[in-house]
């Protein structure tokens, strides 16, 4: 059991740090509509623009972040990065005008897509082909930890002041970044030298090229059109379908979060001798099955079922997908394929309008049952993808 957690202390830093790092960023962002309409007292619209333009950034500042980490090295853009972004939480607790919300909500999007690339490059880099799996799978679940423990601590720390969970945000990724600048001094990391790239649209059209990258990205966008509508549509519906709908959502986000803590690691080690697509396509089933059957649940218990179904589908497919793009990644080019992976974020913004939309005009059983549907086609997409890696093979 040693053995198969036995990881590069690097790759360990980077998962520990994911925990404290997302655990902050949890604590802080989740309220920001409401810390700028209670405390600053901005415009509804103002809000619903400053707050998409944290995934806006990040989808298109994705692929830059993974090119550059591949161009000038994993360590000089995740430190500069992570510094940068301990800066941005820290005006987030001084800034007062609409204005400075929104630059800074723009580069928290950037700072997240241009580490994160950076950082699932580093691990695949420091582990071996066996175990990447494994370390993507103990990533998702760090993710998931920090997501659930973050909300709690930010309404316990809000209390004292609105501004404070911003700033202890601030102070969190500032040590975090120390932490990671000592540990990638301390030890040598290999394939992190520049290597010669291509100019920068030059590479993405070398991406765009890739036929098994572009249609695992539009997979990936039909799952997220699916998984978008737990923040967006589904609390809606709850709300109106069922008595103390509110109660009732947070009561599923919470199950969300408790499974995929409890399940990730031994379901990880069941599924990671599988091939990658199997687990894809199972994830993809369960997924839609799962988001399907909430438009037909008359009670608590069915609700609880289909997100306990969601969330299984959850722990298969996300980590799944970083190992996809690992395994047709060259090794000169990691950091941009996982960057181009961002790309999979439009299904987040498309997800919501057309949720919404159905769900106004037809009700939560059309929309699930279309939801489901959207869901199985990637599985033609990914299955098309698998192919032709073993086309290449």
């Amino acid at each position: 059991m040693r053995d198969k957690f036995s990881f590069h202390p690097v790759v360990w830093t980077l998962l520990i740090g994911t925990v404290f790092a997302r655990g902050a960023s949890f604590m802080a962002v989740p309220f920001l509509a409401l810390y700028l309409s209670n405390t600053h007292g901005i415009h509804p619209i103002l809000i619903g623009i400053t707050i998409g333009l944290s995934p806006l950034t990040g989808t298109l500042g994705g692929f830059i972040g993974g090119y550059f980490s591949d161009r000038y090295g994993r360590k000089k853009v995740m430190l500069w990065t992570i510094f940068v972004w301990g800066l941005v939480y820290f005006g987030f607790s001084q800034a007062s005008h609409i204005g400075t919300f929104m630059v800074l909500n723009a580069l928290n999007g950037l700072c997240r897509s241009f580490f994160e690339p950076s950082s699932q490059a580093l691990m695949a880099d420091l582990t071996s082909v066996d175990k990447r799996k494994r370390v993507f799978s103990l990533r998702y679940t760090a993710i998931n930890i920090g997501a659930s423990l973050g909300p709690l601590l930010g309404v316990y720390v809000a209390q004292f002041s609105t501004s404070l969970p911003f700033l202890l945000t601030s102070m969190m990724y500032l040590l975090y970044g120390g932490t990671l600048f000592i540990m990638l001094n301390r030890y040598s990391i290999r394939n992190d030298l520049p290597v010669h790239q291509l100019p920068i649209l030059d590479s993405l059209i070398v991406i765009w090229r890739d036929k098994t990258l572009l249609v695992f990205i539009i997979g990936g966008i039909l799952v997220n059109i699916g998984y978008s509508q737990i923040d967006s549509n589904l609390p809606q519906y709850i709300q109106n379908s069922f008595s103390d709908g509110i109660a009732l959502f947070a009561k599923l986000i919470a199950l969300n979060a408790i499974l995929v803590i409890i399940l990730q690691v031994p379901l990880s080690l069941v599924s990671e001798k599988w091939p990658v697509l199997r687990v894809m396509i199972l994830g993809s089933i369960l997924f839609a099955i799962g988001f399907a059957s909430f438009g037909y649940v008359t009670t608590t218990i069915g609700l609880m079922m289909a997100m306990a179904i969601v969330t299984i589908g959850e722990i298969f497919i996300f980590p799944s997908t970083s190992v996809f793009i690992d395994q047709i990644a060259p090794d000169n080019r990691k950091g941009t394929y996982f960057g181009a992976g961002q790309f999979r974020s439009v299904g987040n913004f498309t997800g919501p309008v057309l949720g919404g939309w159905l769900l106004k005009d037809f009700g939560g059983t059309l929309l699930f049952s279309v939801i489901g549907i959207i869901i199985l086609c990637s599985i033609i997409f990914y299955s098309l993808g698998y192919r032709n890696i073993q086309k290449k093979d």
